[in-house]
């Protein structure tokens, strides 16, 4: 095995210049975030951006690929409470991480490596998330089909493309409640 050359990788740096980048394009936009605004707002040197990505979209992949804004799938012994526990981001305004995806959803579409973030954050979350649903709907004794859990798992994605791509109008609980109510419910019990 050959041994690595030079100093090792700062993890401390690493994490405050995925942070800041996190911040910057979820203030500021995916137009005016480069290399030069990431060392001015944190203080690091242009190298050790360079050595770490190749290029800012792939720095960009990385840090939204750590946004976690799916919630875990909880568990209040119904259908309809999972659901609406699934859609609790609803009820409060988009968070730094979720501005930061936002503002690469556009550009994501040329981009693999931001991609790749968006499906490690958003994409394989909802996924499992629906999943944990459909098992815990499964142990109470219901049954949903692979065509059911699939269209459960296309609509909650799309709500969550749709909460990123407007400025939303933060929803109350009762309107939380109609849209799993009115939409979401009748797929798996229909």
């Amino acid at each position: 095995m050959t041994p690595l050359r030079g100093r090792p990788r700062d993890a401390a740096l690493t994490s405050r210049l995925l942070s800041g980048a996190l911040a910057l394009v979820a203030e500021q936009g995916l137009d005016r975030f480069n290399a030069d605004a990431l060392v001015a707002a944190t203080g690091a040197g242009k190298a050790a951006v360079y050595r770490r990505w190749p290029n800012t979209d792939a720095l960009l992949g990385e840090a939204v690929g750590r946004c976690r804004p799916i919630p875990a799938a909880p568990d209040t012994g119904s259908l309809r409470g999972d659901l609406v526990g699934l859609l609790a981001p609803w009820t409060r305004r988009l968070d730094r991480d979720e501005r930061a995806l936002a503002a690469v959803l556009g550009q994501a579409r040329h981009s693999p490596e931001l991609r790749a973030g968006l499906d490690s954050a958003v994409v394989q979350p909802v996924g499992v998330a629906v999943a944990a649903v459909v098992a815990q709907h499964g142990r109470r004794g219901h049954t949903v089909s692979d065509t059911q859990e699939a269209l459960l798992r296309r609509l909650l994605l799309a709500l969550w493309w749709e909460r990123c791509t407007t400025d939303p109008v933060v929803a109350s609980d009762a309107e939380v409640a109609l849209l799993v109510d009115r939409v979401l419910l009748p797929v798996v019990e229909g």
